[in-house]
């Protein structure tokens, strides 16, 4: 088996560590002797996205937002298609909000968004942001757990229909929702950075079983000795709601 991800806007959109992410989903993949083969695509690059198995857009300012967005637009249709035929997509924080309705930023101006889903990001003031360790319970696909990471955004998302965890501690998609990120099977969208994935090996091995399903359908992954992982997840997860 292999596996293709692309990595959109590497460039412009990588902030808080995100890259690791791409890091984890190679190493995990390999461990079980699947190729990964990781692409790029940045400003007016040709890229037909619908060949991959996995798409991943990071975070990034307003001011990287603004520079990418009629490049991203430009590629809605190539999107949908990527989508209509099995692809999974790994959004983080800024690449979370273009996916929705628009973004409002702390200046006023209003970034289109893709308006896949019906969810919209409005920021409240350049000095009031959600920032801080975030813990949250995720109960999808039949599995339920615990996740870490670390949000910084001044964006409230709201109208999120299908929120991807329950917060524990932080805040998550806007102020004291309870809430945090989108998650429809197909699409995974989160404030989590810090990386999200080192310390959460299950959203990382959904993450693959749900791109692979593409081409192979249900693919059973060989189990991997996360001690070090749990326990990473575990040290901040008592930090947090001890706080």
């Amino acid at each position: 088996m292999n596996l293709k991800i692309c990595w959109m806007y590497h460039d412009l959109m990588d902030l808080y560590g995100d890259k690791g992410n791409i890091q984890v989903l190679k190493i995990r993949a390999q461990k079980r002797n699947i190729e990964c083969i990781v692409d790029t695509c940045s400003l007016k690059e040709e890229k037909d996205l619908s060949a991959y198995d996995l798409l991943f857009i990071g975070g990034g300012a307003d001011k990287e937002q603004s520079l990418l967005v009629e490049d991203l637009l430009s590629r809605k249709e190539n999107i949908r298609k990527a989508m209509d035929e099995g692809s999974f997509i790994l959004l983080i924080c800024g690449g979370y909000q273009l996916f929705g309705q628009y973004y409002l930023d702390g200046d006023g101006n209003k970034i289109e968004g893709l308006g896949f889903f019906d969810y919209y990001t409005e920021s409240a003031s350049r000095d009031v942001r959600c920032i801080g360790n975030i813990a949250i319970e995720v109960d999808v696909e039949g599995e339920k757990f615990k996740a870490v990471g670390f949000e910084n955004h001044g964006g409230q998302t709201k109208n999120v229909s299908t929120p991807f965890g329950r917060v524990l501690s932080g805040q998550g998609n806007s102020f004291g929702c309870g809430f945090e990120g989108f998650y429809n099977g197909s699409v995974l969208g989160t404030y989590m950075h810090g990386p999200l994935l080192p310390k959460n090996p299950q959203i990382a091995d959904l993450i693959l079983r749900k791109a692979l399903k593409k081409r192979y359908g249900d693919v059973e992954l060989e189990q991997l000795d996360d001690t070090l992982e749990n326990k990473a997840r575990d040290v901040m997860l008592t930090r947090i709601l001890k706080d």
